[in-house]
């Protein structure tokens, strides 16, 4: 029977890795200007071997310099958010945690508020990367706020875990509407409610390292702890009769969140769903075991998010919707989907 579900979930892994690779490339050939397939590949492959091959130089700029650029930080965003959804869920032993649990959102919100408002005030850090480093600065401020609220005085708790982020939340996000109600124009809250809702617009070259390094090295390591989410998913007493130190490791894992989705949030935006409902459609495939739900939810986020941004910036014409709208639009009815029609333990 193992050796049955060894091989189950390596077939599983090879035909995700075949459908990542295929969603890869004909995500970077569809949009305003549809790119055939092979002038695609051509261009990827002439590109990684250091060399030209004969395709036209408009479709290989939009290809290089546009497409597989922005794609790639999809690929690396989607997963880094589902992972931080599978994480979360086992931290805080709730089916409705997902990465902006802890406030991380309003954080970044109220960052890239300051920066868009007053930043102009502050010409040093009136940069392209302005943005990025106010909202990240926030998110990170935000989430160690509810660390610290939760765990004042106390063991930090998944009730006061829960409790401080709703906290937080709601005051970093009024601070940030009173500094648009007293100083925003037309085009500035525009701008705001751009990035709230998530874009990968801004995607390029040199803004794709940091993310995809960040994703690559945080999921190895939370891989390598497999067993300690799977003790800690089965709740505090048992943690603790095994001998698991849940407040050290609870406070670690956190951190580690914080700091990966404050990352993505300062480069994309909000995007919402993908840390709740890939973790979920990941355990209807292959159960509760972060040894298999780990691997299982990086692609499935990778594929997931490649897929809703091609859709968002195809779907209509001469106009990209936000993709955060278009991922809860799809998101939300999925989930119910899954819910209902997938008969699954959350933590067996």
């Amino acid at each position: 029977m193992k050796k049955e579900m060894q091989s189950r979930f390596a077939i599983l892994i090879f035909l995700l890795l075949i459908f990542l690779v295929l969603t890869f490339v004909i995500t970077i050939s569809v949009g305003t200007l549809d790119i055939p397939l092979a002038d695609t590949v051509k261009v990827i492959l002439g590109k990684m071997g250091g060399y030209e091959l004969n395709v036209d130089n408009p479709f290989s700029n939009i290809i290089w310099q546009l497409r597989v650029p922005r794609v790639l930080m999809a690929l690396f965003v989607g997963a880094g958010l589902a992972i931080c959804g599978v994480v979360m869920q086992a931290v805080v032993q709730n089916p409705l945690a997902e990465p902006f649990l802890l406030g991380i959102s309003s954080g970044g919100y109220l960052g890239a508020v300051f920066y868009i408002m007053l930043g102009a005030f502050i010409p040093v850090f009136y940069t392209e990367l302005g943005i990025v480093f106010f909202a990240f600065v926030g998110a990170l401020l935000a989430s160690f706020s509810v660390i610290f609220l939760s765990s004042y005085k106390s063991k930090l708790s998944t009730t006061k875990l829960i409790l401080s982020g709703m906290i937080i939340n709601a005051a970093f996000q009024a601070v940030a509407n009173f500094i648009v109600a007293i100083s925003g124009s037309y085009e500035s809250i525009s701008r705001i409610a751009f990035w709230t809702m998530g874009s990968l617009n801004a995607s390029k070259w040199e803004s794709c390292l940091l993310p995809a390094c960040t994703v690559i090295i945080i999921s190895a390591y939370f891989y390598s702890q497999y067993r300690n989410l799977n003790i800690l998913l089965q709740g505090d007493e048992t943690a603790v009769t095994l001998g698991v130190n849940v407040n050290l490791f609870r406070k670690l894992y956190i951190s580690i969140i914080s700091l990966m989705v404050g990352l993505l949030v300062s480069y994309c935006g909000i995007i919402g769903f993908v840390g709740l409902v890939i973790p979920h459609i990941g355990r209807a495939l292959v159960g509760a075991n972060h040894k298999r739900l780990i691997p299982i939810a990086f692609l499935l986020g990778a594929i997931f998010l490649m897929i809703a941004d091609c859709v968002a910036r195809s779907l209509l014409e001469n106009m990209e919707l936000p993709i955060g709208v278009f991922t809860a639009l799809v998101g939300a009815p999925f989930f119910a989907y899954i819910m209902i029609k997938k008969n699954y333990s959350f933590s067996n």
